[in-house]
């Protein structure tokens, strides 16, 4: 009879761990189940002259440890950007490494931000942060956000006090093949 008591104890507390997760906790739980997939996307949000459009944009969740993902996204042949996010302390950290194609970092590389908050399952913001603020300061008033759930994943930007809007959507339920390595990486 205590075994069984145990057993049922066990059950109810792993019950509760999974009910206690936060949303950030669930959001990279969710965004892991992608690593080693690529997926093209569509721009939904941003000018008309946009370099973007025309272009296939594929992301790909190349890299993923505990607490770092590393998301490539490619824009036609170029293969510059790369989003960083660092789960830490039930907050996830978004910074985009911008490298040149010998593979050395861009004089704008590294911003980014940090949620305030745990945010939910399936959407995360981050506002700029001081060294994006001191990088580039116009972009001191940028939100970017990124939406999660089984059929897509959207990268949004908006800059506060500007008509400046732009999103890009992934359809996840359609994996593409993996490109080859993005600049600044080994295969």
């Amino acid at each position: 009879m205590k075994f069984t008591f145990s057993v049922l104890l066990f059950l109810i507390s792993l019950s509760t761990v999974a009910q206690d997760q936060s949303g950030a906790q669930k959001f990279w739980k969710n965004l892991q189940k992608h690593c080693g997939k690529s997926f093209e996307g569509e721009i939904t949000e941003g000018p008309a002259n946009d370099d973007f459009r025309g272009k296939k944009l594929v992301m790909h969740v190349r890299s993923c440890d505990e607490n770092r993902i590393r998301i490539p996204f490619f824009v036609g042949d170029d293969k510059s950007r790369t989003w960083i996010l660092t789960y830490e302390n039930d907050r996830i950290q978004l910074k985009h490494d911008h490298r040149h194609e010998d593979g050395t970092e861009d004089k704008i590389t590294q911003y980014g931000g940090k949620t305030t908050n745990s945010g939910l399952t399936n959407i995360q913001f981050f506002a700029a942060d001081q060294e994006t603020a001191d990088l580039i300061p116009a972009a001191s008033n940028n939100v970017w956000w990124i939406t999660l759930d089984e059929k897509s994943f959207t990268y949004n930007l908006r800059r506060i006090g500007s008509d400046r809007l732009f999103s890009v959507r992934f359809d996840l339920t359609k994996a593409t093949a993996n490109p080859s390595a993005p600049w600044g990486w080994k295969n």
